[in-house]
């Protein structure tokens, strides 16, 4: 797996390096067949008391691509609603790999038939 960090008007600093990859465990876990990963980190300085932290991140997993992205007041607030908006997104695509693998109707025995 590639994981690419890269910031936009921020410096990526090592601690904001290993909370992204703390954070990306959770999405390992529940999906081991992840291809490349790209996170982008924003601020962008609108007025004084407006900044805005964005989180962006592209995930390749095999059959599709996934890309989401979170705003907040916070970085570490962006990281967060990012990892647990990317979560859903992973575990909606897992049961949907899960739901279209399911036995033929054809092959389930008729419980009538069995008696």
């Amino acid at each position: 797996m590639n994981l690419t960090i890269s910031g936009h008007h921020v410096e990526v600093t090592p601690a904001i390096r290993e909370y992204v990859h703390t954070k990306l465990e959770r999405i390992r876990r529940h999906f081991d067949q992840v291809i490349d990963i790209a996170v982008i980190l924003t601020v962008d300085k609108l007025r004084e008391k407006d900044k805005r932290h964005k989180a962006d991140i592209n995930l390749h997993i095999s059959g599709k691509d996934i890309h989401v992205e979170s705003l907040a007041h916070d970085l570490y607030a962006a990281i967060d609603a990012l990892v647990d908006k990317l979560d859903r997104q992973v575990i909606k695509h897992k049961d949907k790999i899960q739901d279209h693998q399911h036995d033929a109707i054809k092959h389930i025995p008729d419980p009538a038939s069995a008696s």
